[in-house]
């Protein structure tokens, strides 16, 4: 009997240590599986990116294979300038999750007017027109004695010895809202509702119309900065470059043949751009180009579809000239532009900075120190510089939403990760 219970004691204490033991190994293989389906998953978020940032081939959802487990990957479409990755790890049905936030690096720049001017004032040919508010440090005016030229919003015109002259401004439907222009002096003017100018240091109303009254304004009024400060153009320069790296340097004149489509960028040409005849450029990245920009007859600069509701740019330190049928467009999503922005000091409307010969409806003309021409019977969204002159019949027609355009370095260098972490 006793060697009967002690034969019962062991066996059961065999037994606690066999259960016990098993029960360790299955939580040590569990707990190896579940790291290795974590890594897996890690693996997967990893290669989603390296995809995206490389412009390499990828689907919504595809499988990464290492021996035999797999990580599913999944990547979703870009909403609000973000995309999602999972990567879903599994390794003997031991599931784990991986989430990255992948958002776009974007710059904003606020465009609040159809057309905002520098110090050098804007020169309005007859019935050339801006369709939207204008912001000059400048005078505006129309030279052409015999001739007039229209604004259909608000009009502004900083500093004290600055005028308006022969500019109809605003909308004569009673039912709009009530516009307005300020300045220092006016002449020759119609305001479709308020004028106000500015009675320290002579200005005076002269012989313009009000249809909603005239208004004294006690002192001067204040200057505005362009929206695009020097540190900024530097910084997109440096991105072009890819911080003077060799491999984003482009020695020489770089010429897109007629006939034949190139895509590039980020790209610095130590050189001048030129399109011929029937080309085609797709942005992928920034440009920035030290000499002239010349897009030719029937030519097309885009930006590539990656950019999706972001805008790109071009910047030239040189001149831009855009001639006839040349067309510039955004990705082809609502809300992307591209901009052309010279830091060229031509003040010569002949010799212009900014040369527009055409109506690029999706694009941006922006000049940091010298003048934009737009030519006779063109329309453009919107213009900035230090200077702007449009001939006879060229037209601005404000975009709303211009008012708040992101910019971005493309489709590669431009994202960033927001947040990644373990998802339930």
């Amino acid at each position: 009997m006793v060697t009967f219970l002690v034969m019962v004691v062991i066996f059961g204490i065999a037994v606690s240590i066999f259960i016990l033991t098993s029960g360790l190994q299955k939580i040590a293989r569990n707990t190896i599986a579940s790291a290795q389906s974590y890594y897996l998953a890690e693996a997967g978020a990893e290669d989603a990116l390296l995809r995206l940032i490389k412009g390499m081939n990828w689907s919504s959802s595809y499988d990464l294979v290492v021996d035999e487990n797999k990580a599913t990957v999944g990547i979703s479409d870009v909403i609000g300038g973000s995309r999602t990755i999972t990567a879903v790890g599994d390794v003997g049905n031991r599931i784990r999750k991986v989430q990255i936030i992948y958002t776009i690096n974007t710059n904003k720049v606020a465009f609040h007017y159809g057309a905002q001017v520098g110090d050098g004032g804007m020169v309005m040919g007859p019935n050339s027109t801006v369709m939207g508010n204008v912001f000059s440090n400048g005078s505006v005016i129309c030279p052409d004695p015999l001739g007039k030229a229209f604004i259909t919003n608000n009009l502004i015109v900083a500093r004290n010895g600055k005028k308006i002259e022969r500019i109809e401004v605003g909308d004569p439907d009673p039912l709009t809202p009530i516009d307005e222009a300020r300045a220092h002096t006016c002449a020759g003017c119609l305001i479709h509702g308020e004028l106000y100018y500015v009675s320290e240091g002579g200005g005076s109303a002269g012989d313009c119309v009000a249809d909603e009254g005239i208004k004294v304004l006690p002192t001067e009024i204040e200057p505005q900065e362009l929206p695009i400060s020097g540190e900024q153009i530097q910084q997109w320069k440096n991105e072009a470059s890819c911080d003077n790296n060799p491999s984003c340097i482009f020695s020489g004149d770089y010429t897109v043949a007629g006939g034949t489509t190139e895509t590039i960028g980020p790209l610095k040409i130590e050189g001048s751009l030129t399109l011929e005849n029937n080309a085609i450029l797709e942005i992928k990245s920034t440009i920035y180009v030290t000499g002239n920009i010349t897009l030719n007859q029937n030519s097309i600069v885009r930006l590539n579809s990656g950019y999706g509701s972001s805008s790109g740019l071009i910047i030239a330190d040189g001149k831009i000239d855009v001639k006839n049928n040349a067309v510039i467009q955004g990705s082809g999503q609502e809300g992307s532009y591209t901009m052309l922005l010279s830091t060229n000091s031509s003040l010569d409307e002949d010799n212009a900075a900014i040369d527009v010969k055409n109506s690029a409806e999706g694009a941006i003309f922006y000049t940091a120190n010298g003048v934009m021409r737009l030519r006779n019977n063109m329309e453009i969204r919107e213009a900035t510089g230090y200077k702007i002159y449009l001939d006879n019949n060229a037209k601005i027609e404000y975009e709303t939403g211009l008012e708040e355009t992101t910019f971005t370095a493309g489709p590669g260098g431009s994202w960033e990760v927001a947040s990644w972490r373990e998802a339930p």
